[in-house]
């Protein structure tokens, strides 16, 4: 996992391209699934299910990703794996926080803590995809 690359690494417009593609479209996906849930009513609002928040945390995600997966088509034999396995524990550890407003934060419900959550895969899927598949 630490070897050094093989491959020739992503240039810099591609992975502006990619990572601006991650960006937008999980800023879109989750946009919706919060207008959904917010509009159906099918959890009480709290101050983390607002737009702002969630908008904002999911591009600096991508944008966080983009960069991982830079550094990782610099540095190993074999980016697009290694990305993967690497957002699948950060997936992981990020559900840790959400765990935590469930706890600490009184506005918080289950159902709105297992859209966070969701939102977290959101983000994970199309970062993965829009970053290791175009």
């Amino acid at each position: 996992m630490s070897s050094t690359a093989t491959q020739t690494p992503i240039d810099v417009q591609t992975l502006a391209i990619r990572g601006s593609v991650a960006a937008v479209l999980s800023a879109l996906a989750n946009a919706a699934l919060l207008w959904a849930v917010l509009e159906t009513d099918l959890v009480e609002p709290f101050m983390a299910l607002s737009y702002p928040p969630v908008l904002f945390l999911t591009v600096a995600s991508a944008v966080g990703a983009t960069l991982v997966y830079g550094l990782l088509t610099r540095r190993v034999s074999d980016p697009n794996r290694t990305f993967q396995r690497l957002a699948a524990v950060v997936l992981v550890v990020s559900l840790v926080p959400d765990l935590a407003i469930l706890v600490f934060d009184e506005a918080a419900t289950l159902g709105a803590v297992v859209v966070l959550m969701v939102m977290h895969v959101v983000v994970a899927a199309v970062s993965v995809a829009s970053l290791t598949r175009l």
